[in-house]
Order: structure tokens, then C-alpha cells, then sequence
């Protein structure tokens, strides 16, 4: 699998008209790859060759995640561990950031970060094994050219997206999207044609929506005051989703929305940094 494949999950100022709740097919963030392996038991006739080709894996991907299978046979009765896609685990040394694992392994830090559940410190991941298959096609369609700014002007980054230092631990973190400063009470606005996925409170995002645009695309809008969508709505580019607030655990002290682009790969949904697909006003 090419690496490119992984390069180019989710109240009372509500307005009680609309329903609050989660849609079951948004994820916000995947849970960590090693939490989804899945136990295969050996039968009569099943080999090495046979078993990875039934999970769309290679056997090698199988070997690496269970030492037993260092001979390259297996036993009827035997239980072996199936990864959902083809990869390693990886004991990180201490104090290996993922910035010095996306050096090592030439996968994105960003992507890493996510399917390994999010978590600031890394300890034992899983590593797409990109590298292992050859001749497959090269996916290149992405997601850009977005119809609307999803606010009425252009707004100020008070965040961009990427890889930041935190001014008063020194830990980095990673910024899934960019934060634009606006008042509170701006009108937050759909990027794009779409289906409304997610309409609740989530997490840090506090008050957040989720737009589906279709073909594994998506945009997330973050820290709202209150929803103006529900869930299965549909909306076009330009209207109003909801409004700027200070919901959930904002990553600045200025009021801004905190808007998303993800596309789903194989590995999940990952984020892409917006600024590349919002339209020039």
C-alpha cells in the first residue's frame, strides 16, 4: 500500500426544537488500532497464506504481530491476532515524540497521532506497513475547493493547523484544524453541499457539528453557542449551521470557531489542514 494512500473519527442554549444526539456513523477520533485486534482461531485446511488473504493482509503484517508465527506455519486451534490493516507494532523509546516516528517510518505525524487513538505520549503504536505491497494503484482524488468560507468574512488564525508547543508545559500537541476568531454569536456557516452527521456536545469540542459532503469527505465545526442544523439535515453551502461560542475546551482565550477538513482513508478520518481548501473571498 503506497504511502500516499495514507496521506491523501467523530443543553440549555440549545434550541429546544432540535434533537441533540450522536450520529452512530461519526467518529471523532478512531480508537487506537492496537485496541482492535481481532482473535483468529486456526481450522483444518487454513494456512499462513490462506488466513492473511481472507483479512485483505499480507502474512508478513501477521508474523510481526505474533512471534509464534516466526516459522511461517500455523496449528489447528491456534489463536492469532489480526490487525484491521496491514502494519507493525512499535515499543517507542523513551522520550520519541511522533515527529521522530513520522521520520522514522516516513508516515505523517498527524496520521500516526490519530490511529493510534490520539494520545499526547506514545508508547506502543501501530505503524501502517505502507511499504510492503507493490503495483497497487495510487489513490490521489482529495478533498479541495470549497464553496463557502464558513464564516460571513474572512477571519483572523489565531491557531493554525499542525504541530504547536504548548507555551507553558513545552509538550507539542497537534491542532486537527484552524481556529478563526470571531464574537461570539457570528453566524457559522456550511463549507459545502452536505448531510448533517453530528449535532450534540463532544468533548473538548464542546457544542460541535459535522457535515458529510459524501466520498469520504467532511468538515467539523467546533466550540458553537448553539446549533441552528440537526442531525439528517441537509444543507448547502452558505447556510447557517450554528454559532460561534466558547463551548467545550477552546485551545485560545479570544472567541473563534474551530473549523475542520477530514477526509477518510483507510486508517480513518484524518484531518488535512484547511486553509488550503477554503475559497479566496
Amino acid at each position: 500500500m503506497s504511502s500516499e494512500l495514507f496521506l491523501t473519527l467523530l443543553v440549555s442554549l440549545v434550541p429546544p426544537i432540535f434533537t441533540i444526539a450522536q450520529s452512530p456513523d461519526s467518529q471523532l477520533c478512531p480508537d487506537p488500532v492496537l485496541s482492535r485486534l481481532q482473535r483468529h482461531q486456526v481450522v483444518l485446511g487454513e494456512t499462513l497464506p490462506s488466513i492473511a488473504q481472507n483479512y485483505n493482509l499480507i502474512p508478513e503484517t501477521l508474523i510481526r504481530l505474533n512471534p509464534s508465527l516466526k516459522g511461517g506455519s500455523v496449528q489447528v486451534g491456534q489463536e492469532i491476532l489480526i490487525p484491521p490493516f496491514n502494519g507493525i507494532r512499535v515499543t517507542v523509546p523513551n522520550g520519541a515524540t511522533w515527529k521522530d516516528l513520522a521520520t522514522a517510518y516516513g508516515i505523517r505525524a498527524d496520521v500516526l497521532f490519530e490511529i493510534n487513538g490520539c494520545v499526547k505520549t506514545p508508547t506502543v503504536v501501530y505503524i501502517p506497513g505502507v511499504n510492503w505491497q507493490t503495483g497497487e494503484e495510487t489513490r490521489q482524488e482529495d478533498y479541495t475547493g470549497l464553496q463557502r468560507y464558513p464564516l460571513p468574512s474572512v477571519a483572523r488564525v489565531g491557531l493554525a493547523y499542525g504541530w504547536h508547543s504548548d507555551s507553558t508545559t513545552g509538550q507539542s500537541f497537534f491542532h486537527g484544524g484552524i481556529d478563526l476568531l470571531a464574537e461570539v454569536g457570528t453566524p457559522v456557516l456550511a463549507a459545502d453541499t452536505g448531510k448533517v452527521i453530528f449535532a450534540a456536545q463532544e468533548g473538548t469540542y464542546g457544542f460541535l457539528v459535522v457535515v458529510d459532503h459524501g466520498n469520504g469527505r467532511q468538515t467539523r465545526y467546533a466550540h458553537l453557542s448553539r446549533f441552528e442544523v440537526k442531525i439528517g439535515q441537509t444543507v448547502k453551502g452558505g447556510d447557517v449551521v450554528g454559532y460561534v461560542g466558547e463551548t467545550g475546551q477552546p485551545d485560545l482565550l479570544e472567541p473563534h470557531l474551530h473549523f475542520e477538513v477530514r477526509y477518510k482513508f483507510p486508517v480513518g478520518w484524518v484531518a488535512q489542514d484547511p486553509e488550503t481548501h477554503l475559497p479566496k473571498l
